[in-house]
């Protein structure tokens, strides 16, 4: 329980705090209202933690490797960027942009005309399908195209894209189909500014690695010419460096994964507020489920659990680009795919290790 306790008590503050909403805002404030907005949260949390559960996976996958300091930094600083930059400012960011509209504005008019707030930022879901859509295709891709992997869940077909790592670019190559299929596929006046949202998704998942490689490798050059330094010094500026660039691809994911989430919720719902807290709850598990895959070793323990988190991922990412041209996908199918894809990789991973026990 130590590695959920914060969020519980997190739970119970955003419940709270929920249920004060209901009960003292809006027209039909009152009693019935609260327990609406309660059932609403709750709905939103569980939404939440289903859509990213792949997320929490991948998120143990890079963070095991990391220090103490930059877990925390990942648990504090990241936490904050993912419930209040993602799941409340960003949205509105959206809508003042493409409504030529002041920031004070939209959150005035989220708060007391949330009809037409949603109006505006769904108007706008093929853009953010696109962008979202692009860097979660090419999470999943480079995953594929992966001559490093050892363990290949479907051997049959990841033995065979693992070859084509060689041939450059080859991830960007696909992902760039994709985007001209979804352009395709869109309506005329939107062509210009999908085609632009899914560039600059591939762009920031490209900029993102380049910069973790450039940190890398600045520290491997610093090392080699201060042989004489500490060897404690180097390998803590290392991890510095290196966990910035894995920071900000963390975070970058996660806002990836939001894009899905904030769409949906207003399916559920307009009221930005429930929207933020039902989401904050979601991501506050997901953080603590993280850390909980990587301090209980369950990813060396379930060897498919990683491969079973980027194949929802990939399923998502398509999802996201089919909603991105106006077809739709109940938010439901779109959460349990991803729950789906892990069991199947955990009762995998246990038929593995049973064969591995006989062989050996």
């Amino acid at each position: 329980m130590k590695h959920f306790r914060f969020s519980i008590i997190f739970t119970v503050i955003c419940l709270a705090l929920s249920a004060w909403w209901g009960f003292s805002h809006g027209p039909e404030a009152g009693i019935q209202t609260m327990l609406r907005v309660l059932l609403i949260t709750a709905i939103l949390a569980v939404m939440e933690v289903s859509l990213s559960f792949d997320n929490a996976v991948v998120n143990a996958s890079i963070l095991r490797h990391w220090d103490e300091f930059w877990k925390k930094i990942f648990l504090t600083v990241g936490i904050l960027i993912a419930v209040f930059g993602m799941r409340l400012i960003f949205p509105i960011v959206i809508v003042a942009i493409t409504a030529d509209m002041g920031m004070v504005d939209v959150v005035k008019m989220a708060l007391n005309d949330p009809v037409h707030y949603s109006e505006k930022l769904l108007a706008h879901h093929a853009e953010i399908a696109a962008f979202g859509g692009m860097f979660l295709l090419l999470v999943f891709l480079n995953f594929l195209f992966d001559d490093g992997k050892d363990t290949h869940w479907f051997h049959w077909l990841e033995s065979r894209l693992a070859n084509l790592a060689n041939v450059p670019a080859m991830s960007v190559f696909v992902a760039m189909i994709a985007l001209l299929i979804m352009v395709s596929l869109v309506d005329m006046e939107t062509k210009l500014v999908v085609t632009l949202a899914g560039i600059w998704g591939i762009v920031v998942y490209v900029g993102v690695q380049a910069l973790g490689h450039l940190l890398e490798s600045s520290q491997t050059e610093e090392s080699d010419e201060s042989q004489d330094e500490s060897k404690a010094s180097g390998a803590s500026s290392t991890i510095v460096k290196a966990g910035i660039g894995g920071f900000l691809y963390l975070e970058v994911l996660d806002a990836s994964f939001s894009f899905d989430g904030v769409i949906g919720a207003f399916a559920i719902t307009t009221d930005v507020v429930v929207i933020m807290l039902g989401l904050a709850i979601g991501a506050m598990f997901v953080r603590s489920m993280t850390i909980y895959l990587v301090e209980k070793g369950t990813l060396e323990a379930f060897v498919f659990l990683e491969h079973g988190a980027m194949y929802a991922i990939g399923i998502l990412a398509a999802i996201m680009l089919y909603t991105g041209t106006g077809g739709h996908v109940p938010e439901v199918v779109t959460g349990l795919i991803g729950v789906a894809f892990i069991i199947w990789a955990i009762f995998s991973s246990i038929a593995y290790e049973k064969r591995q026990a006989k062989s050996s």
